[in-house]
């Protein structure tokens, strides 16, 4: 088998496709979810917090001297990213959890059993009547 066709073969089968479209999919909703989180649960967060912005959090270790930056630990930007992240947890949770609302089906009604074949119901109440001689 050539190459060109081997690979041909991987890229159009069916679960390298739909994971194609769960990853252009993924990105369309990530960046959703990020404007959700940036533009309307942020500012929200950062007025309940008294505008605090955590990204200003930091242990200076050295501080700098002429050209050399100053050698910082930035603790707040690793907070702010974690409020992030639990945000955006959050929201994907809520999304799925309506989406699975929407996607459950109604309880199915057990059938009722079929009714027993002409031929059986015969037999049957021959075997009754032989049951009472």
């Amino acid at each position: 088998m050539s190459f060109v066709k081997e690979f041909k073969e991987f890229a159009m089968r069916g679960n390298v496709m739909d994971m194609a479209v769960g990853v252009v999919i993924g990105g369309a909703f990530g960046k959703i979810v990020s404007s959700l989180v940036g533009d309307v649960i942020m500012p929200v967060v950062g007025v309940l917090t008294g505008g605090v912005d955590f990204t200003d959090l930091k242990i200076t270790l050295k501080d700098a001297v002429g050209e050399a930056a100053a050698v910082t630990i930035n603790y707040g930007t690793f907070i702010q990213t974690i409020v992030d992240f639990l945000i955006i947890a959050f929201c994907i949770f809520i999304v799925i959890k309506g989406i699975n609302k929407l996607k459950r089906e109604e309880p199915k009604v057990p059938e009722a059993p079929a009714a027993p074949a002409e031929d059986v119901v015969l037999l049957t109440e021959i075997r009754d009547l032989l049951k009472n001689k």
